[in-house]
């Protein structure tokens, strides 16, 4: 037992000696991202249709799919519905649209069972734009539910007519409904599908009674939890066209001079103008490692501050004049971030 504990002291204290001697820190900023989907920025008025309402041919096979999957009655077209409802109010919402309707008159419709449909002919979509004056179509393409229910045997125990308590079995029934989207958006000028995107989502309800059958029917608002995912799915889908935050995480030196010591302590305060005022005072150091670390950290401050330009020269610098390897990939990150902040201002107009 003692050796033990004299093991886990001793990792203890090398994890301590190992942190304490790292010549670098981490922190984390926020990013923001390009959307996933870029929009034309002279699109304003968009037109939305739900095209998941069975085919006649098809009809009788969905059907027979509903029977087989134990869907409810209706379910998909009031999911699908609740689906558009979501697309609709988070577009709404965005303010990066001057119109948007949904559109119920295109008569359009899908093969049904969960399975992207042929693309729209670019006359019916330039037809639809037209005679409802939109700029873009977005589409719910397919819709469907597919739903599995498995029964598990539970022990419980059960007072009888005399009080006395004896065991029995109690049946759990337990439905997974497994939403599918697809999704598209057409532009009707420059006749191409802007994006096309699978959505799904797994809700999953359960109840319990004496029997399967009971247990079965135990299970309440099943209808609703899918109806309410369906419709954070379509919010979900309109968030592609926006810009997003991310949480990245950068490494700065630490060790090299007094001033580092400071500018770390001052850093960890918040205050990195101030640590990087004394970074700057090492840019010129006679050491070589210590002046690639200040020209490194430079880089640093740059991005914190929003200059990416002035940051890539900063991490170019540190890596060709003082050969460190840490700046070469912080320099590759650099790049990448400064073409993706290109493609956020194209989006952005800014």
């Amino acid at each position: 037992m003692k050796q033990n504990y004299l093991s886990k002291m001793a990792g203890v204290l090398l994890m301590a000696l190992l942190c304490s001697c790292s010549s670098t820190n981490y922190l984390t900023m926020n990013v923001v991202e390009p959307s996933p989907v870029f929009l034309p920025p002279n699109a304003q008025r968009v037109g939305i249709i739900d095209q998941t309402l069975p085919s006649d041919k098809m009809k009788k096979l969905d059907d027979l799919d509903k029977i087989f999957s134990a869907e409810g009655k209706n379910l998909d077209k009031d999911g699908a519905h609740a689906a558009v409802t979501g697309l609709f109010d988070e577009l709404t919402n965005n303010n990066r649209f001057s119109s948007i309707k949904i559109i119920d008159s295109a008569n359009v419709r899908s093969p049904g069972l969960g399975v992207f449909p042929a693309p729209l002919s670019w006359d019916k979509v330039q037809q639809i734009c037209f005679e409802n004056q939109v700029d873009l179509l977005f589409v719910l393409s397919f819709y469907d539910t597919d739903a599995h229910i498995a029964y598990k045997a539970i022990p419980i125990e059960i007072t009888n007519p005399f009080g006395i308590k004896i065991p029995a079995i109690e049946q759990e029934a337990s439905i997974s409904t497994l939403i599918k989207t697809g999704w598209r958006i057409y532009d009707p000028v420059n006749k191409f599908i802007i994006d096309e995107f699978i959505a799904d989502q797994n809700v999953v309800s359960s109840g319990r009674g004496i029997s399967p059958v009971v247990a079965a029917q135990a299970i309440v608002g099943r209808k609703e939890m899918v109806i309410e995912a369906s419709n954070r799915i379509g919010h979900g889908y309109a968030l592609r066209i926006l810009p997003f935050k991310v949480r990245v995480t950068r490494t700065y030196f630490v060790r090299g001079t007094n001033n580092f010591k400071i500018a770390k302590r001052r850093a960890q305060t918040g205050n990195w103008d101030g640590a990087a005022e004394l970074w700057n005072k090492e840019v010129s150091n006679p050491k070589m490692k210590v002046a690639g670390r200040a020209t490194y950290n430079m880089a640093i401050i740059n991005e914190i501050n929003g200059d990416l330009n002035t940051a890539m020269n900063w991490a170019s610098k540190s890596y060709t004049d003082y050969r460190n390897k840490l700046a070469l990939h912080y320099l590759n990150i650099l790049k990448k971030r400064n073409y993706r902040n290109q493609q956020l201002q194209q989006q952005t107009g800014q």
